[in-house]
């Protein structure tokens, strides 16, 4: 194979690669360039969309460290939407200061989400790691002018490089023992020779290092801080972008290369492996996400809690195994993710007019922008999984997909747990909603106001990102109400 054709099968990474740069250049210029930069990333990340449609269905190249399948195009297409959302929510974030630089680590972190997703090589999804999660370190502590953001991102470089050692080690030692670092010999290697403890090690440390980057207790720590100190655009991507690509990789690891490995997490017949790791997993995201959200009053950090819980609920799939497990984690990571971008950008936009983010700072939003009221309602109901939203079918399918697993229900406890964990979650999603539609604005919110200063962003600005909020709430309405569309690729694209 000459490069000419390794650049076509690489086209969308060498988009995306090439317009970083040329947002890093546009970036050194004097003057007001930040919309010159905006507009240049958004239209790089279109066209790696375009290209992404070009590319032919099914390719491998050097042994899966590139892989182009369905699969792999479709979760590419998501990333790359999420990321281009992203850019409309920091295009008027006030504290990204220095766009050029900050959008370039956003395409960074972008090409390491496409090889993450578009890889069955273990060396290259350690590649696509690092690639992401340097960059998001960078972007989590952005603003310099707030303390929080320089906490955040050193919590967020401080746990993420432990996970990456936990997750090279088992890595390593996954290799030791099979020799190769494709998944799918790693699963004709495991399904020859019994699983020893070293082999075990390797494995229970590689989902270690998985459960820091989706944010799984106890391995959550650090999101909350990031997800509270970070640009709001930054924790955004960090609690969208990344968590699809993660989950992605993970199914992909455990259900083709550790797959001879999986035992059970039925309730009357547990049997050794990567399946009641991931169970207990879930289970102490559920409990202790749910648990501590309902004590917070910074929306930002609910949101984070929240996420740990949902971390919880997307592994139902993965414990469950198989298509159907598969697809419904997928289904879910993906609207997921864009009910999060929506709720963020509803927060960036009540944190640049009153200042905050607490619940304080939402107190009859209804009043001030029935638009924002009707988009975070939206985002909030369906993140509770109430229908006719799109979390609500994919908690559905999730929890049908865990509950048809093997005989007897044996996920039926882990199944009823996540069904307290919905019911217990209603109550802070609830207190947010309360916030905007029931409750009068502050005195001090009141005051900031109606102070006469000018905003710092322009009109068309804050106009596009309202727009996008609509846009993103429209698609978790019509995902809930019409969800075949992306299940049918989803599952159709699966092997």
């Amino acid at each position: 194979m000459n490069y000419l054709e390794l650049l076509k099968l690489a086209a969308p990474e060498a988009v995306v690669a090439v317009t970083a740069l040329v947002v890093l250049a546009l970036g050194l210029a004097r003057g007001r360039v930040a919309g010159i930069c905006s507009a240049a990333a958004a239209a790089g990340l279109l066209f790696a969309m375009a290209a992404v449609v070009m590319l032919p269905p099914n390719a491998t190249l050097f042994g899966g460290m590139h892989v182009i399948t369905p699969l792999t195009s479709l979760f590419k297409t998501i990333c790359l939407t999420l990321a281009f959302f992203t850019v409309i929510l920091a295009r008027s974030d006030r504290s990204a200061r220095n766009q050029g630089e900050y959008l370039a680590l956003l395409l960074l972190a972008t090409i390491g989400l496409m090889l993450l997703v578009g890889s069955e090589e273990l060396l290259m999804i350690f590649i696509g790691l690092e690639l992401t999660g340097l960059s998001l370190y960078v972007m989590a502590g952005f603003d310099k002018t707030d303390p929080r953001s320089a906490e955040a991102g050193l919590k967020y470089f401080l746990f993420g490089s432990t996970a990456s050692a936990f997750t090279l080690f088992g890595l390593s030692l996954v290799y030791g023992m099979c020799g190769t670092t494709g998944l799918a010999a790693i699963g004709g290697k495991l399904d020859a020779i019994p699983v020893q403890p070293l082999l075990a090690a390797g494995i229970v440390m590689t989902l270690i290092g998985f459960a820091f980057k989706i944010a799984a207790a106890p391995f959550h720590l650090w999101a909350p801080d990031a997800y509270q100190g970070a640009p709001v655009a930054s924790a955004a991507f960090i609690a969208s972008g990344s968590k699809v690509a993660s989950f992605v990789v993970l199914g992909k690891i455990v259900l083709v290369g550790f797959a001879p490995a999986q035992g059970s997490a039925a309730w009357h017949g547990l049997i050794a492996g990567w399946a009641p790791v991931l169970a207990a997993l879930a289970a102490l995201s559920i409990v202790v996400g749910n648990l501590v959200a309902l004590a917070q009053s910074n929306v930002r950090r609910l949101l984070a809690y929240s996420a740990v819980a949902h971390a919880g609920y997307t592994l139902l799939g993965l414990v469950a195994g198989g298509r159907d497990g598969f697809g419904a984690t997928l289904f879910y990571t993906t609207v997921y993710a864009f009910t999060l971008v929506g709720a963020f950008g509803v927060v960036a936009l009540v944190r640049r007019e009153t200042g905050g983010d607490d619940l304080t700072h939402f107190r009859a939003l209804r009043s001030r922008s029935p638009l924002l009221a009707g988009c975070m309602a939206i985002f909030m109901l369906s993140l509770a999984g109430l229908p006719p939203l799109a979390g609500f079918f994919g908690k559905f399918y999730l929890f049908s997909a865990a509950l048809r697993t093997g005989a007897n229900h044996g996920l039926l406890w882990l199944v009823a747990l996540a069904l307290f964990g919905s019911l217990i979650s209603l109550y802070y999603y609830l207190a947010v909603l309360k916030a905007i539609f029931v409750e009068e604005p502050s005195p001090a919110t009141t005051q900031l106001l109606n102070d006469p200063r000018p905003t710092r962003t322009s009109p068309s600005s804050d106009f596009l990102e309202r727009i996008s909020l609509a846009v993103l709430a429209l698609v978790v309405l019509f995902l809930g109400v019409l969800p075949g569309g992306l299940v049918t690729l989803i599952v159709g694209a699966l092997p």
